[in-house]
């Protein structure tokens, strides 16, 4: 399953990091994109979108 996110909160690199640490620790195969210019995570992944929602949420960056 592919998603695209918004996560406003995401101003840099290591925001993107930290998110994509959160979901790869969900789901360790999920492909991410995180990119903190245009605020967007793309996520490939078999969990479904609520696990993923929660995983980045729970990291201190609420998904809109």
């Amino acid at each position: 399953m592919n998603m695209e996110l918004e996560v406003p909160s995401m101003a840099c690199s290591a925001c993107s990091d930290t998110i994509t640490k959160a979901i790869k620790a969900v789901d360790p195969n999920a492909v991410v994109q995180a990119d903190p210019k245009t605020k967007l995570v793309n996520v490939e992944t078999e969990k479904p979108e609520t696990a993923i929602r929660d995983a980045i949420a729970s990291a201190g960056y609420p998904v809109t």
